[in-house]
């Protein structure tokens, strides 16, 4: 049997049911105190007039956390050591002694030799085997005078716990949320985002968006089929009224789930991006990736039946703020909720991984669409995501340009 057609295209996004086939990251136990990467046994904490150390009293190699490294080793060689790491220029090395993920093994070439060292750089810990640390170069005499040790031990003590409660906030395991209410989004098949940055100011362009959405559905409910012939974005026709229904199609919905799946991610994930870009490029984000999403659903149905009928949805758009948070975010997490009749298991994905998957299913749906057989606007979804892409680029070339202009400065602050 072959279902009617739709008479219009839907954007809603798509929730993730698909992950009902993927396995749960897998992540060692967080436990109190900290775990030699060779021997699986706990560190012990050494107090010395360089800094806190975490020692392994069998095999005697230690953890050293980077604001250590960076006051007793060499300045160039701790810079190069942290830049390799970061781009993920080295080997998979051993696991780490905070957060049990594998480190990065960076080579620093020395005169006698490479010294090979595993870094991690979500906890900002390096682990030196025996003699390895003595064979790091030291840093100059002669540079900041260092805080006073019971200062260092205290801050030392704070940053350990920090890690440690952020590694098991962000943990692998089949708990569900912390929050009662994130399960009513988990039944939905809707993910629940976990381990995001705080906020810094209240989202005001997010949520008042989101109200009027919301109050437009229901202005618009008792006469909808009409309001979406007139005013949804039609392929074969996208210049009527002006041009206008370009902007019009992104505050239709079709129904109230389509609604409130686009509301969702709208809340979920546009604070944090709003937060970080500030309110106007925010709301430049978010138009350009509704315009490009329209154009490419437009290019995409300029024949066939789609050509005739209109699509409205504010997902495009979302999509755009989805990748983009996904990318600026990689600590950030989702939970997904598996159900299968009375079972249900939390499975916990990196937001880079759920984009893919989320990319993937998209370019399923464009062979749907093409083929009459799908009304999900999948064009519309990729091309606001690729705006969101581009977004975060310039946000990342931007940001290492700074931190190279940070770098110099600093260093002809200290030749000085």
């Amino acid at each position: 049997l072959l279902l009617p057609r739709p008479r219009f295209t839907n954007y809603q996004a798509t929730p993730p049911y698909f992950v009902a086939f993927l396995r749960p990251t897998g992540r060692g136990p967080i436990i109190d105190g900290m775990i030699c990467p060779r021997c699986r046994v706990q560190l012990n904490r050494a107090t010395t007039s360089q800094g806190v150390f975490f020692c392994c009293p069998h095999c005697n190699g230690r953890a050293v956390g980077m604001p250590v490294l960076r006051r007793v080793g060499s300045k160039e060689c701790v810079q190069q050591l942290w830049m390799h790491a970061h781009e993920h220029e080295g080997a998979s090395g051993a696991a780490c002694p905070v957060c049990q993920r594998t480190m990065i093994e960076v080579e620093v070439p020395l005169v006698r030799g490479p010294l090979r060292l595993d870094v991690c750089t979500g906890c900002e810990f390096i682990w030196f085997d025996a003699r390895e640390f003595e064979q790091f170069p030291p840093a100059k005499v002669g540079g900041p005078p260092q805080l006073p040790e019971k200062t260092r031990e205290a801050l030392a003590l704070a940053e350990v716990q920090r890690i440690g409660a952020e590694a098991e906030s962000s943990g692998g395991d089949q708990s569900g949320p912390d929050e009662a209410w994130e399960w009513i989004p988990g039944v939905l098949g809707l993910p629940v985002k976990e381990n995001s940055p705080p906020l810094r100011n209240w989202p005001v362009v997010t949520w008042g968006l989101a109200a009027a959405l919301v109050a437009i559905f229901f202005l618009t409910l008792g006469n909808l089929e009409a309001v979406i012939d007139e005013l949804g974005l039609i392929p074969g026709q996208p210049w009527r009224h002006s041009g206008l229904t370009f902007v019009t199609n992104f505050f239709l919905h079709a129904n109230f789930w389509h609604l409130l799946g686009n509301v969702y991610f709208l809340l979920v994930f546009g604070d944090n991006v709003e937060d970080d870009l500030g309110w106007w490029r925010y709301v430049v984000l978010l138009a350009f990736s509704a315009f490009v999403g329209d154009v490419l659903h437009v290019l995409g149905n300029l024949h066939g039946v789609a050509a005739h009928l209109p699509s409205i949805g504010a997902s495009g758009g979302i999509s755009g703020i989805v990748a983009y948070y996904a990318l600026r975010f990689p600590q950030a997490r989702l939970g997904i909720l598996f159900r299968y009749w009375t079972y249900f298991r939390w499975v916990h994905l990196p937001a880079y991984t759920f984009l893919l998957l989320w990319f993937a299913m998209q370019f399923v749906y464009v062979l749907e669409q093409q083929a009459g057989i799908g009304n999900v606007a999948a064009l519309a979804h990729l091309g606001g995501a690729a705006v969101g892409v581009a977004a975060w680029a310039l946000w990342h070339a931007r940001n290492r340009q700074q931190e190279i202009a940070n770098v110099s400065r600093a260093e002809a602050a200290i030749s000085d």
